[in-house]
Parts: C-alpha cells; structure tokens; sequence
C-alpha cells in the first residue's frame, strides 16, 4: 500500500479510535454530576468506570484472536456496533446499576476498537514505518483527551444534562463505519480454528471476582473476612485455571508461547504497571478539580489540557524520531522516567495547591505517557511473527486494560476510605455530626447544597485523597521503569512479515513480500 492508501484507510481506523477514547474522557467530567443525580456512592463512581474497564479487559484478547481468523473490517463495524448499543442503554439509564451495565456494553465494544485499530496498521505497514502512523494515533487519543472533558463539561452544563454525553458519539460511530466500507480493504486469510470460550470466561471471572472483592472490602465487609478469604480464594483458583486451559487449548486467548519472547514479556509486565499507575490515578483527577476546587465540570476540562498536550508532543515528536532511525529504546525509557516523575509530583497536591503547579505536573506526566503507550505496543510487534499479530497486540492491550481496572478499583477503593475517614474527622473537628451530613459514608456530595463550613471539610478530604492515590501509583510506575530497562533492544525490521517468516517463505519457492522502503 501507497502512503496515499494507508493514509486513506487509516482515516476510518482513526474515527473508530476517536469514538472508542470519546467513550470514557467524555463522561470523566460528567460523572461528579450524574453519581449525584442518581443517587451514587463513591464506590459506584468508580464502577461507572471499572466496568467499561473489565469488559473491556476480557474482550480484548478475543478481538485480537477473532482477527487472526476473520475479516478484520467486519470486526471494527462490528466493535462499532455494540458500542453504539451501550452508548444508547447508558443515555436512557434510570439508575446506578442499569448504568454500569451499559457501560460494561460499551466496554465490550471499546475493547474490540482499541486491539482491532492496532492490529489492522499492523497489517498494512512495517514496523519500521509505524512509527510515522504512530503519531496520528497519538494526536486523536490526545485530541479525545482534550475535547472529551471540554465536550463533557459543555454538555452536562447545557439544557441536555449528562445524558447528552452518551448521544454525542453515536454520529462519529456511524461516519466510522461508513468511511471504513469505503476506504479499508484488507485481503482475509482464513483457516480452521476454534475460539477458546473456556479461557475467556475463565479470565474474565478470576479478574472480575478480585476487582469486585478490592471494591466492596472495607464497605460491605471487612478487609480481613470470611468474604474476602472466599473471593481471593476463588479469584485465584479460577486465573490459575485460566493458565492451565491456555497451556492446553489448541487456539488460546492469550498464546503462552508469546512469553517466551522477552520483550514481549517485559512489554506486557510494564504495560500492566503503567495501567495500575496512569487508569488508577488519572480518573479521579476530574472529581479533585470539581470536589477539591469547586471547578464547573466545564472548567475541569479545560484543566485536563495540560496532560493531553504534554502526551500529543511526545507521541508525535517520538513517533517521527523512531521512524527515523529504527530506535526506540530510548525513549520508551525516557517516557517512564517522566511518568514516575510526574506521579511524584501529583502525589504531593491537595486542596490548596496552585493550578498552575497542578497543570504543569500533569504536563510532565502527558509527556511521559505520550511516549510510552504506543512505544510499547511497537517493540511486542517488531518480535512477533504476522500470524500472531492480532494474538499478540491485543495481549498487551489486554494487559494495560487489566491493569487499568485494578488500578481503578484499587485505587478508588483507597480514595473513598481515606475519603470517609477524613470526612468525618473533619466534621467531628467542627462540632457537627458526621452521620447527619454523610460522614461515614461513601456518597459523593452535591457541593453546592453544603454549608460552607461542611463543604470545606469535603474538598479538604477529596484533595487530601486523590494526591495520597498518586503516592499509591509512584511504585507501579517505578516497576514498570525497572520492567523497561531490561527490555533488549531489536531494531525495527522494514518488513511486515519477520525474518523467519520470510525465509521459510522462501525455502517453500513462494515470492518474498517486497519490504516497502520510507517514502
């Protein structure tokens, strides 16, 4: 393919992308305002995400797979569908459970567009010239990431309500959807197989009693329990079964034999690192700005600029680099450093740290991340042999997303105790009683009907929190640093299909593709 035709084709990939990041920075702002209006606790704030997260998570290997076998254009339409379906159940929710159950839809959706983008560029150039086409994908998760929040903001303070917020991206979906029928056209080589049902419910059950167990203890139960015994218990009886069914089933979700590749393994170890440390943190940074400082959900978005730039000039300038000169590791090591550094910094804010202080610490974590994500998936892809590409792509966006949903759950569950304590300590400090104004619980406050003294007792709590959840993330990210640094470096090959692949192709007097040189 011509850089004309890649470029064509890569115009629909990118909308399904823009539709799949829309679906969870739009509603970030949003969600202080609809938890409030439905009645939520903080711990439903955290599974409005958590859900998109989980299924997300477990559909994403099966994406990836379903791509190694069918035709990867009706898969994206297909990934375009269902999150459109979920978009539309969540806009009509009358309640918190009806609502994370739409976005558990939508997750199923997001999963299949987040592996199947990654896996179709695969296919269609080198390793080598991803890395110009990288920076395209970073500028729309950037441009997501930045018109998400702000769209959010606006919708939720207009006539619309945050219902709104679930309509908005339905039209992309469908522009999505029509530009890939015109412009994508992938040649489909299929072969006998069968899809590992057994390994999907498998994982997806160990991941999802353990996300659900680090959610409710300390709520609905103590941490230290019959209940906590039984589900750790059973969380990890069904992941090492998982393992097992992978090591025996003729066409896995998760291929183990990737791991032998070391990169692949240091990969997809720092991917999850990165996940726990950038999902886990970041999603509450919105709710700081609302709660914290009293910010319109509008005014929160625009705050969330200063990370999204930082990650569009590093994936961009990065990108062109790499392509360039065939290296990479560098940078992947640079980035992590950045992002252990911005989560340093961002640990030490509160409700009465300086914005400007705030912006430019989320700045040096966008730069960090910018060139870390992307960078990731490159260095899995130039080892692994075309005929796993799917397999392996979608492993490390299996990984990164398993990571971000226990980062969520995590995390949130740490915000929302720390969150309760503080809260009513605050209110006992001021001769008010704590039950009267929600102390002891985990509801997330309307602000705007507390007195004042009650109110700053909650913003003092929810600034305090969300800087201790950045301190909680620093570690996760310092491991996924140590991970980074004894990856071993593999030039970027100019072929799509590897040198082994190619060699055999030879041996068997089938023509050797042709290795498109930069244009």
């Amino acid at each position: 393919m011509s850089h004309r035709e890649v470029l064509e084709a890569l115009s629909g990939l990118l909308l399904a992308l823009f539709v799949a990041m829309l679906s969870s920075t739009i509603v970030t702002n949003a969600l202080p305002r609809i938890v409030a209006d439905l009645e939520g606790t903080q711990s439903g704030y955290t599974w409005v995400v958590v859900a998109t997260l989980l299924t997300m998570t477990a559909s994403t290997p099966i994406w990836g797979k379903l791509a190694d076998l069918f035709n990867k254009k009706l898969l994206v339409q297909l990934a375009l569908v269902v999150y459109s379906a979920g978009s539309l159940a969540a806009a009509f929710a009358p309640g918190m459970a009806w609502l994370i159950g739409a976005r558990a839809v939508q997750g199923l959706g997001v999963g299949g567009l987040t592996a199947l983008v990654q896996v179709v560029i695969a296919s269609m150039v080198s390793p080598r010239e991803r890395g110009r086409y990288s920076g395209y994908i970073g500028a729309v998760f950037a441009l997501a990431t930045v018109s998400g929040p702000l769209l959010g903001g606006l919708i939720v303070d207009s006539s619309l309500g945050w219902r709104g917020c679930f309509f908005v991206g339905l039209p992309v979906a469908v522009l999505a959807f029509a530009v890939l029928q015109k412009t994508l056209h992938l040649p489909t080589v299929r072969r006998a197989a069968t899809i590992d049902y057994a390994g999907a419910v498998l994982i997806v059950g160990g991941v999802s009693v353990l996300l659900v167990w680090v959610s409710l203890a300390g709520h609905q139960f103590e941490w230290a329990s019959v209940t906590t015994a039984w589900m750790v218990v059973l969380g990890v009886l069904l992941l090492v079964a998982a393992v097992v069914n992978e090591m025996k089933a003729p066409e896995p979700i998760v291929p183990l034999r990737l791991f032998r590749d070391r990169t692949t393994s240091l990969a997809t170890f720092a991917s999850v690192m990165v996940g726990v440390a950038m999902f886990g943190s970041t999603v509450y940074l919105s709710q700081y700005f609302q709660i914290a400082h009293g910010m319109s959900p509008t005014h929160a978005g625009l705050m969330s600029i200063a990370m999204v730039g930082g990650l569009l000039v590093s994936s961009i300038v990065t990108g062109r680099v790499i392509s360039s000169t065939g290296r990479w590791k560098k940078f992947l090591v640079g980035g992590m450093v950045l992002v252990v550094a911005g989560l340093a910094m961002l640990s030490t804010i509160d409700d009465r740290t300086d914005l400007l202080r705030v912006g430019a610490f989320m700045a040096v974590l966008g730069l960090g991340l910018g060139a870390t994500m992307q960078n990731l998936v490159l260095a899995v892809q130039n080892n692994t042999a075309q005929r796993d590409m799917g397999a392996a792509s979608a492993v490390v966006a299996f990984f990164r997303s398993m990571g971000g949903s226990i980062g969520v759950s995590a995390l949130g569950a740490a915000l929302s105790n720390r969150v309760v304590d503080d809260v009513t300590a605050g209110l006992a400090r001021i001769g008010i009683d704590p039950a009267a104004q929600g102390g002891g619980s985990d509801r997330v406050p309307d602000l705007a009907r507390l007195p004042a003294p009650v109110r700053a007792v909650f913003e003092s709590a929810f600034g305090d929190a969300t800087g201790h959840v950045f301190l909680l993330a620093v570690p996760c990210a310092a491991i996924a640093l140590v991970a980074v640094l004894f990856i071993r470096e593999v030039p970027l090959r100019t072929t799509i299909e590897r040198q082994d692949e190619l060699d055999r192709a030879g041996a068997a007097g089938a023509p050797a593709p042709i290795a498109r040189q930069q244009d």
